[in-house]
Parts: structure tokens; sequence; C-alpha cells
């Protein structure tokens, strides 16, 4: 019997299938031994020793591997094809040979393969090797890196900056990239410019567009028409010109197909087609690849999915060009195949792209097997793996320029026609917004020295805008651009900003929260090397260096160490008002921004002659007075403001002045607190206010709305059973009703500015009722000559008049929507509810008492 060990469960179930009854394959569950997360674990002074632990959920598969290694010929250890997997197989090792489990005469060995199906199994049992100490060295000096940084650094964030979560080797060089970007839309100054374009006619009478591109023999640069006037003047001249076609330029461009995915290349794609996260998008990768139950048998359907490759085995090509010609024609077949390179420093880790294990099998013979968004993932995977072998697609394109008969202007236009979409039938990579190009147009069919009519001329507006904030997508690509991490860990990475609440996604888009903003300028300003972007890919770099045996690992840490470890020290002696003060300075325009020309944003609005500064609390940094105790102001931290609210500070609650009150001509104000938005009357010492319902957006808000707000609690009227009022207002658990000293609460659809007095007592009676609704009337006829409004409903033995606690039957053959208020009265009054009919009303007086309040009807 030989002992096999992979990673997950489902992997070991689908390989056991493959290698027989010879074979038992068992699950490690991922790592199963790792750091200590405590002091000591990793040990600078001793030459970087490392303290490993078996986590206490992987006990159990360490003693089951164990158990089964006693009578076991061989070990074959089977974990995924790269670092992390070959550690995983050291740590297996070596925890077996601490606990002196592994007996002497069984063999060991290390298998890898790159997909989960019986051939690729076989094959690889087939080429069995060593493990690889330079993977697993390049896996543990990451891991003391990453180890060193966390219980080094976040110590020294928690007492300098009490609030902060923590910072890691990666995961705060991410956080600087989104907070740079952030600061580079706080900075930006939008600028006006114009272009002229026009409209013209070809001889024939076909309209196309042009732009003009030269005036008055100088090429127009794109801030030359910098306002409205200059842009009227141009385009004043240019009307009632002649113009003819000075050139023509056709040419044909072939736009040829992406390679197979990579991590990072899926993780975008899927992002930015699908709208799956990272994670999200790692996740269902993983299942995928480790295998499906497909018509019975259990195979998985793509290949490993944390690689940088972009290379194709020649199995998978020749099976994908074949489906082509057969399914799409030789037309959409290259003539040879397309092979794809990335530059890649270690061969041992240049795994293939992310393609189906077998690219014949076809989506639509997965779908009714896969769940909904592991399909469409498969789909994904399935089709980028079949364009990248499709012949490219063909454009004609031309460029034509139009000159006036003076010469003052050259106008020029651009045509594009797709001749054959090649890869394109299938498949077409998807881009953020800010990437996209104009859409395509055709020009019609013009020659040199053509007479074109000019039919208009369009001036038009234009502002500069900021760069665009990061998508999941967009920070995928800029963190392998820049050769920052890993894309196998750039799901966590993101995954874990989000969780410290250091970046938020608003819109699909990253914003910087202040908490991260303020974390992100104490690492700048003390520990600026660790978060610089080179740094942090030279880092990288010498880590791939050591899997590829080219440099020792302890060597990397040591000089890392030397220089970090200075850095620390040297931060000890800073006070935390010390920190505050380079942090608050840092951050001041972020903070104190969008105040009015002339006015001084640090002088306390409370005491009028403190200045305003960061401190710190227990749940955070703040804005505080420097009077502080005499004045007490302060500006609780909240999440940072993002585009639908540019008048916001960094703390989220600077206030919207919406109107002055009519009947006091008090300042009306929108603000923020520690419990949502609210509105206020003036700024007296203890001013009028009222939360705003989570129903009304803060950007919906107006002066009238405000005002409704703000007079709150309202009078609906008088309940028709009892007479006492009804008033609806909001409280600190929402918008309630109140009646007869009982709240009721206002949910749904529901609102407390116009709740009517209808919809309020039948509220009120539901929560009299549990379980059973009131009913609605059918018809309201009037108010009985005792006072107290008279209703017909529909009850369960038919139609019924109600007047307080009185309910009358309708006769049988009276028509509900024709019962009139007379006849009504009448009925009631012979129920015994009028003054009419006293000696009935007090002979019926003791039954009434039987009949439960509220309820509809008693006969």
């Amino acid at each position: 019997m030989n002992v096999v060990v992979v990673e997950s469960p489902a992997k070991a179930k689908t390989i056991n299938k493959y290698l027989g009854k010879d074979y038992q394959v068992l699950a490690s569950f991922g790592h199963v031994r790792d750091l200590p997360a405590k002091d000591g674990s990793v040990r600078p002074n001793e030459d970087f020793a490392m303290t490993y632990a078996v986590d206490d959920d992987a006990k159990k598969q360490i003693s089951a591997i164990a158990k089964a290694v006693k009578g076991a010929g061989k070990l074959i250890l089977a974990t995924d094809p790269d670092r992390e997997g070959e550690a995983i197989s050291w740590h297996v090792l070596e925890a077996l040979k601490e606990s002196k489990a592994l007996p002497a005469k069984t063999e060991v060995e290390r298998v890898v393969f790159n997909e989960i199906t019986k051939n690729a199994i076989l094959e690889a049992m087939k080429h069995p090797r060593a493990i690889d100490m330079d993977l697993v060295n390049a896996q543990q000096a990451r891991r003391a890196l990453d180890y060193l940084v966390g219980f080094t650094l976040s110590p020294v964030l928690w007492r300098k900056l009490p609030g902060s979560r923590s910072a890691g080797r990666v995961q705060s060089v991410a956080l600087r990239l989104i907070c740079d970007r952030d600061e580079e839309i706080e900075k930006f100054v939008s600028q006006e410019y114009w272009d002229i374009r026009t409209q013209l006619t070809s001889t024939e009478g076909v309209a196309f567009k042009a732009k003009l591109s030269y005036w008055q023999g100088k090429k127009l640069e794109k801030f030359d028409i910098p306002n409205e006037a200059r842009a009227k003047e141009i385009a004043g001249a240019l009307d009632g010109k002649q113009y003819n076609v000075l050139s023509i330029e056709p040419k044909q461009a072939r736009r040829h197909p992406y390679p197979p995915f990579t991590t990072s290349t899926l993780q975008q794609d899927a992002s930015r087609k699908l709208g799956f996260s990272a994670k999200k998008t790692m996740q269902l990768a993983q299942k995928l690849y480790e295998g499906m139950d497909i018509d019975g048998e259990t195979v998985g359907l793509i290949t490993y999915m944390r690689t940088d490759g972009v290379t194709v085995s020649q199995e998978a090509i020749t099976a994908a060009r074949a489906l082509i010609a057969k399914d799409y024609g030789d037309r959409y077949m290259p003539p040879t195949p397309r092979v794809y390179k990335v530059k890649q420093k270690n061969a041992q880790e240049a795994h293939e792209a992310i393609r189906p294990t077998e690219v014949t099998r076809l989506p639509s013979q997965v779908e009714q097997a896969l769940e909904r968004d592991m399909f469409r993932l498969y789909e994904l995977i399935w089709k980028r793996m079949m364009a990248s072998q499709m012949e490219s697609a063909v454009f004609d394109q031309v460029a034509v320029d139009v000159e006036s008969s003076d010469k003052q202007a050259i106008l020029h236009a651009t045509g594009s026609v797709m001749r054959f979409d090649g890869f394109l039938t299938l498949y077409q990579e998807a881009r953020d917004e800010d990437d996209v190009d104009e859409e395509s147009r055709a020009l019609p069919p013009l020659n040199a020295g053509e007479a074109v009519g000019l039919k208009e001329v369009l001036p038009e507006q234009h502002f500069t805008e900021p760069p665009p904030r990061y998508t999941e997508a967009s920070l995928v690509k800029k963190l392998e651009e820049l050769s920052i991490g890993r894309p196998s860990t750039y799901a966590s990475i993101i995954s874990v900003l989000q969780d410290r609440q250091y970046v938020k996604l608003d819109k699909k888009r990253f914003i910087a929260e202040a908490r991260g903003r303020i974390v992100n300028a104490f690492l700048v300003s003390f520990f600026r090397r660790y978060v610089e972007y080179d740094f942090t890919a030279q880092l990288e770099e010498k880590l791939d260096d050591v899997s590829a045996g080219e440099i020792d690992w302890k060597q990397v840490l040591r000089e890392w160490w030397e220089q970090f470890i200075i850095t620390v020290d040297d931060t000890k002696s800073l006070t935390t008002q010390k920190v505050l003060e380079t942090v608050d300075s840092l951050l001041e325009p972020y903070i104190y921004r969008n105040v009015a020309p002339g006015t001084d944003p640090r002088v306390c609005p409370t005491c009028g002659t403190g200045r305003l500064g960061l401190k710190t609390g227990k749940f955070g940094a703040f804005l505080g007075c420097s009077n502080y105790p005499d004045c007490s102001y302060t500006k609780e931290l909240a999440s940072n403001s993002d585009d639908s609210n540019p008048g916001a500070d960094a703390f989220g609650n600077e206030p919207k002045v919406l109107g002055s009150d009519p009947k006091t001509g008090m300042e009306v104000l929108l603000k923020k607190g520690p419990y949502g938005m609210y509105v206020q009357l003036g700024n007296e010492k203890k001013p009028k206010r009222a939360s705003l319902p989570k129903h009304i957006a803060p950007d919906q808000v107006t002066l009238e709305t405000a005002l409704s707000l703000l007079s709150l609690p309202r009078e609906i009227g008088a309940h028709p059973e009892t007479s006492q009022m009804i008033t609806a207002s909001i409280g600190r658990f929402g918008p309630y009703l109140l009646h007869d000293g009982k709240y009721t609460s206002l949910k749904g659809d529901d609102d407390v500015l116009t709740i009517g007095i209808n919809r309020a007592v039948t509220l009120i009676a539901e929560k009299k009722i549990p379980g059973r609704a009131a009913a609605t009337p059918l018809k309201v006829l009037g108010d009985h000559p005792d006072g107290g409004r008279i209703a017909i409903y529909t009850g369960k033995y038919g139609p019924y008049v109600k007047f307080n606690k009185i309910n009358a039957s309708l006769p049988k053959s009276a028509d509900p929507e024709a019962y009139t208020l007379e006849e009504a009265v009448a009925l009631i009054n012979a129920k015994g509810g009028g003054t009419g009919s006293k000696k009935k009303a007090a002979a019926k007086k003791a039954p009434a008492k039987r009949k439960k309040k509220g309820e509809e009807q008693s006969d």
C-alpha cells in the first residue's frame, strides 16, 4: 500500500479513484504547521531560527497520515505545484519525523501535476522527485518576513496610533496605492478646455464627423482653446468656408487574441465581466480545479489556478485547433499554433496557464452540473483558451484630412470597420470604464480633392478629470505591474484591507477610510522605505531568486532585518503627540479641506480660541480642541467621504446649509453624527434636531423635507374608536406612531411625514391583535351624529358597518358601494350604538364587553 497526501478531501477522493486500490489518498486540509502567533516564533538573533507548531485542527489529519504510513511502502507527497504546495509537503514530512511516525523503510517521493485528470495523475506518478528545498525556503522566507512585519510593526502602530488594526508587508503597500490615488483626486484641479467638431457631408450626401486639428497653420493641442469665447470665435470663422478632401490614408489593422488566463488576468476579467471579487474568483476556481461530478464521474475541470505562466501543453493546443476548425471553420484557425511566452525568472514555477483540462468539454455540456457562478467562470476560462488559438480580427481603418479653401483650417476624421471578427466572435477582453475607447464608426467613400459640405459647427466644452479610483480589477493589475506580492495573494490582501476598515468599496471603486489614511500617513512618515513600491518589488524579486536557488534565503532575511529593526527602534522615542502632529500635518489638506475662502479651518467652532488637531482615544483618532478640558469640542472619526458628498471633510460631518427657516430665520443644516445623518435648526446651545429616516438619501434632503422632520411630532388625527390623538415622530429606533401611550413602529413604505389617519388606525389595530391584520375599510361613509367615523368593512360573514365598538351586518340585499350614511346610522342605532336607542344600547352592553378589543365583527 502506498500513501498519497494532497491538500483537500475533494481532491483526495478524485485522485483515489484514478490510482486504485493499491493507493490510499489522504488530505492534509491545507497547511499542517505554522508559526505560532506569539513572540519568538522567528528569532533573528539566532540566525532566523523558526519554531513551527502543528495546528490544533491539523493534529487529526497528521494522526491519520501517521497511522496510514506505518505499513506503507511509499509516502507520496502530491500537494500543489507551487511554493505553498512544496512547503505543505515539507511540513507534513517534518511533522511525521518529529513525532517519529515515519518508518525508516518508507520511501518518500514528491510528485506534481497541473491538472486533476487520470492521464495527468498517472503520468505524474511515473516521474517522482525529491522535495525542492529552494521552493520551500522561498516560502519560509516569505512567511518569516510577514511574521516579523506583523509582530514588530503592528505593536508600534497600536502604541502610537490607538485604534489602528495592523500593518503587513504587502498589505500596507496596497493600502498606500489606494491612499495615493485618493490624494491625487483631492489635489486635482479641473481645467476647462474646448474642441471643435463639425458635421460634414460627402458629395453623395452622406454625413460624417470631423474634428478641427490645425488652425492657422498650428496643430491644436489639448488646451489651445481654453474657453467659450475663443471656441465661438474659431467656430464663427469656420462657418461659410468651402472644404475639400486634402488626403486619405487607408490601412489595415489586426487585433491579436489574448493569451490564456494567469491568476491575475483571471481575477481582472472575472471582476469586469462577471462582477466577482478576487476572493470569490479564487474560491470558485479552486472547486473547478479540485473536481466536480460530471455525468457520474468526478473530474477536474480546469488546470491549476495559481500561475504566472501563459504556456499551454501541445495536447491542449492541438485539441483547441481541431475544435476551432470543426465549429468555426478554417478561416478562424491560424496557419500555425499560437505560442505565448512570459518573462519568468524561475522556470520551476512557470506552470501552464489556466485552461480547461479538456477543451472539448463545452460549457453547454457542464452547465446543468455546475452552480450558476461556477459555470460562468468555467465558460469564461473556456472561451479565453479557445480564443487564444484563433485567428486575429481584421479592421479597415481610414484617416481623412479636410482643408478649408483659405487653408486656415484642417479637419481630421477617422473611421474603422471590422472586416473579419476572428477571435472576437468568441471572446472580447473587458476593460474598466476609464479605458474604453470611443465607438468605432465608418466613413463614407471619399476621394482626394472632393468637395465636402459643412453642415454644422459644434464647439464642445470639456473639463479634465482626476484619475479614477481603483476597481478591484485595476488594483490587481497595478499590483502585478509593480510586482507587489503574488497574484495568488491578492484576494486575501484586498479582503484584509476591507476587514480592517482601512478601505471600502463604493460603486465598485476603492476609497480609503479615514482610519486607512491615518495608518498610511504614519507608515509613509516613519517607515517610508517599507511602503515604497520599488523596495517591495525588489524584495519580491529576491524571493524569486531564492526559489531559483540563486541566493540564500537567510541572507535575504539578514539584509532586510538589519535596516528594518533600526527603523523600528528609532520610533520608540517618538511620543504619541509627535506622531499625531506629523500625521495631522501630512493629512491637513485631507482633514481640513472644503472650507470657505479666508476661513481658518483649525479654529475651534465652539470656543473660538482653541486649535483643532488629531487626538487619540479608545476607539481611534478624532479631532479635538487644544483648550481641552475647558473646551470639550470633538469630531468623531467616520467613514471617508465619497464623490456623492464632496463637501464633507475627512470626518464626514461638515454641515450642509439647506436654507433658512421662514419662521425663525435660523439656518437649517444637514449634518452627520455618530448615529447617522440628521437635520438641525440653527446653532444654539441645544438646537432642535431630527434624525434622517433610512429611506431618505442625504443628497435628496430639501429644505422642505428638513422643516417637516424638524416639525415632528406630527398630529395625524383622532382615533375613531378612542377619540385620542395619533401622532407620528422619529425616535432612537426609527419612525413610530404614538396612540394612547403606546408605540407602533413604522416600517416598509410607511412614511412618517405623509402617513394618513386610515393607515395609522390599521397599523395600530394590527399591533393590538398579533398575527391578525386589521381590515382596510371598503368605504368611509362619514361621521355619526353622536361623533365618530362610520365605515363599511368586509368580514367573515360579509359586509358590515362599524362605529366605535359596534359592528352591524349589512342586509343581504344591500349594495355596499351604494349604501348611504343615513342607512348606516339607522343600522347602528338599531344595534344600540346611537342616542336614539339608549335602552337597546344598555341591553346589549353586556355582550359587547365579551368582544375582544379591535375585533372586526360580532355577528
